[in-house]
């Protein structure tokens, strides 16, 4: 946000006689279809999830640069009068998105207490159904992310459990292969562009989540909450490769990937820590 906002992207990327365009893509999966076929160049914000899946259906898709390890934002939220604890869910009817961070977050809070997925009633749903399956009754307990967790708990549910201490969630920028030998550049221009937009936020705390919360519709405390909660970074480390590993060995034995792929080959080495500027 900031660095379309501020102008920052395109600071960056005039000296290369390039305009910088915004399409809203939400969705990780389409986001690597999109870089595939060429009709995105940088993939802003992409859950490593996405990407995993991506190279292991041959489609090579690379980190240019870390975005956030979004520990608490996501979460299993109970019904109001409902379980008090992730034990409790035997039996009980969970709502969700299936082959997602929260599906994992799920699994790990389960195993945890010596259970499976399969000892609950995992139910498909995207964020806003499980949100409203959950107010209504009709879902024991929901795997939610960020503003539906905040206002989930205003209608008074309770948290079961945050990905924090289960697993890292790590949200990523991305470039295909292709585009990132083709143009090193322009890579390095929205990499560039990226550093200083942290480096503005960081100056301008308060000024960055008031934007945040005029662009999102939501209130400045929320804001403030989900800045907190989204633990920002510009750069991959050393545990991100095990948090990586661990990620794909849960989608592997989920179905969720067919094929393994080698995880030090999807991060450019600028996106290290220590490598690129700070």
């Amino acid at each position: 946000m900031v660095m379309k906002e501020k102008g920052i992207s395109q600071k960056h990327l005039e000296p290369l006689g390039l305009q910088a365009q915004w399409p809203e893509i939400t969705s990780g999966a389409k986001q690597a279809q999109a870089l595939a076929s060429g009709d995105l160049d940088i993939g802003g914000v992409m859950n490593t999830a996405s990407v995993l899946m991506a190279n292991g259906e041959g489609n090579p898709v690379r980190i240019i640069a870390g975005v956030a390890r979004p520990t608490d934002v996501f979460a299993i939220v109970a019904a109001k009068g409902g379980p008090r604890a992730v034990a409790d869910l035997k039996g009980k009817t969970v709502a969700g998105p299936k082959g997602t961070v929260l599906h994992q977050l799920l699994a790990a809070a389960l195993a945890r207490e010596g259970m499976s997925v399969q000892q609950v009633n995992f139910v498909q749903m995207d964020l806003p159904q499980a949100f409203a399956a959950v107010q209504s009754g009709k879902a024991d307990a929901a795997l939610l992310a960020a503003n539906f967790v905040l206002n989930a708990q205003k209608d008074g549910t309770h948290v079961l459990a945050r990905a924090t201490g289960l697993l890292t969630p790590l949200l990523t920028m991305t470039a295909s292969e292709k585009f990132l030998k083709a143009h090193p550049d322009r890579v390095q221009a929205v990499v560039a562009a990226h550093d200083e937009a942290w480096q503005w936020i960081q100056a301008h705390r308060e000024e960055a989540i008031a934007l945040g919360a005029r662009l999102q519709n939501v209130s400045a405390q929320e804001a403030r909450q989900l800045y907190d909660w989204t633990h920002f970074t510009q750069r991959l480390r050393e545990s991100d490769f095990r948090a990586l590993e661990a990620d794909m060995q849960f989608m592997l034995d989920n179905g969720m990937m067919r094929n393994r792929v080698g995880v030090r080959a999807l991060v450019a080495p600028a996106a290290l820590d220590g490598a690129s500027a700070q």
